[in-house]
């Protein structure tokens, strides 16, 4: 499905800040990109297919510059993704009716829409010592969003980063570079799980215009500290308007109540 040309330039720009904005913290900005694709695409094989490839684009770079840095060690990160990895992979085969994708997607929308707000209303105390996750958790965090992110098609770093900075898992750059990690490898497997099932879907044009935008503004904002801009205000920012069109997919497309 070709899509007017006035509305793709319309998207890229929108993908382009949304990279820019989320590369900055280690996020790819799959929900923000989920959000602004189920507006003008009518296929979720289209929608899932898209935020997948451009989450892959984004974080592609900001996990490079992480761990060339020395903020990242992979050992670290391997209870996460052990089983994330197989998890997203079954999540992205499953071959959802479109209603329910839809809702799924829309309360992954708002939940995701929450996490992002609660970050930006967390009262600053003295940083305590990194406290030591249970591995057993750090599984069933890393197969739980693994899971999720397949079947709707987002890396799962935004649900993943505001649940260790709560428990204090370690720094938050270190957060970060998880996050980022964990976004590339799960955008990975949901990308072959969605070629296995035969449900990858890229519309050439629209999708290499978007990876332009989202590799451009991705390579800016991880080497931003966006000094002229709050990150409270455009979480929060970024949190009403993921909610909004969560609510409006939720409630239209996947219940059919409005």
């Amino acid at each position: 499905m070709q899509i007017p040309i006035e509305h793709l330039l319309l998207l890229c720009l929108g993908f382009f800040v949304i990279a820019t904005l989320y590369s900055s913290v280690g996020f790819g900005g799959g929900s923000s990109y989920l959000a602004l694709l189920s507006i003008v695409f009518l296929s979720f094989f289209t929608i899932r297919s898209v935020a997948l490839v451009c989450n892959l684009v984004v974080v592609s770079g900001s996990t490079y510059l992480y761990f060339k840095n020395g903020h990242a060690r992979l050992s670290d990160f391997l209870p996460f993704v052990l089983t994330s990895i197989p998890l997203t992979f079954l999540g992205a085969t499953f071959q959802l009716k479109e209603h329910v994708f839809f809702i799924i997607l829309g309360i992954a929308l708002v939940l995701s829409s929450i996490f992002l707000a609660g970050q930006t209303f967390t009262i600053v105390q003295k940083r305590e010592a990194p406290k030591a996750v249970p591995k057993y958790l750090s599984y069933v965090l890393g197969a739980g969003i693994g899971f999720l992110s397949g079947l709707v098609g987002i890396g799962g770093g935004i649900f993943l980063a505001p649940i260790l900075n709560h428990l204090q898992w370690d720094k938050a750059l270190k957060i970060a570079a998880l996050a980022s990690f964990f976004i590339l490898v799960n955008s990975i497997s949901g990308l072959i799980g969605l070629a296995h099932s035969d449900t990858l879907e890229l519309p050439w044009k629209e999708t290499l215009c978007l990876v332009v935008a989202v590799f451009i503004g991705g390579q800016i904002g991880v080497r931003l500290s966006l000094k002229t801009l709050s990150p409270k205000g455009i979480k929060r920012g970024t949190a009403i308007l993921v909610f909004a069109v969560g609510l409006r997919i939720l409630l239209v497309n996947g219940l059919e109540v409005l």
